[in-house]
């Protein structure tokens, strides 16, 4: 059996502490939260995080369902650009959970995620599926790509102003490159149906 490594990534600033749990505890807390909250199984491979809001606070107990089995898909925390949000991943499901009212969240249209990009920056953490990349920021939901890849992308650098990368293309079996704005999320490159000429 695979062993699964969970992620904590701070590139953010934040206001709340986690502590990733390798096994529920023998006593949980008063408070807890399941992500997303009608999932049959939800236990089987989850993440499981006691969150407190502030160092001070009392924790609460958060299970996020997990998406898919492969490991090399981001598992983990992330910070996010808001510092009052945590985003937790589990097996490439990815939800942003309001720390100090864990009732408040959403999860990420991609499923899956296939990497994560934190952009400090550009106040940005970006996600990646087989296709697009799309981007949140500190009041949301920032831009989305459109199509960059028939299947399959790889970010290769993030410099300033500009993310690179490459995509496959169909028609050639290669990759090809693209350049995306980070501040508008426009793409110059990359291959996919909508860059066909037929």
């Amino acid at each position: 059996m695979t062993v699964r490594v969970s992620t904590l990534d701070t590139t953010f600033s934040h206001n709340w502490q986690v502590d990733i749990l390798e096994s529920p505890p023998l006593i949980a807390p008063a408070r807890h939260h399941v992500y997303p909250q009608a999932v049959e199984e939800v236990e089987r491979g989850a993440l499981q995080i006691l969150l407190r809001s502030q160092p001070e606070s009392v924790p609460v107990m958060a299970t996020f369902a997990l998406g898919f089995a492969d490991p090399s898909l981001p598992h983990g925390i992330w910070s996010c650009p808001n510092s009052r949000q945590v985003c937790a991943i589990a097996g490439g499901y990815a939800y942003i959970v309001d720390a100090g009212h864990p009732e408040e969240w959403m999860q990420i249209p991609y499923r899956p995620v296939t990497q994560v990009h934190p952009v400090r920056e550009q106040g940005l953490l970006l996600f990646a599926s087989f296709h697009t990349l799309w981007a949140l920021g500190a009041t949301g939901h920032a831009w989305e790509t459109s199509r960059l890849s028939w299947e399959g992308l790889r970010v290769t650098e993030i410099d300033g102003r500009q993310l690179r990368g490459v995509g496959w293309d169909l028609d050639t079996d290669a990759e090809v490159p693209f350049t995306v704005d980070l501040a508008t999320g426009q793409h110059t490159g990359g291959a996919g149906p909508n860059h066909s000429t037929y």
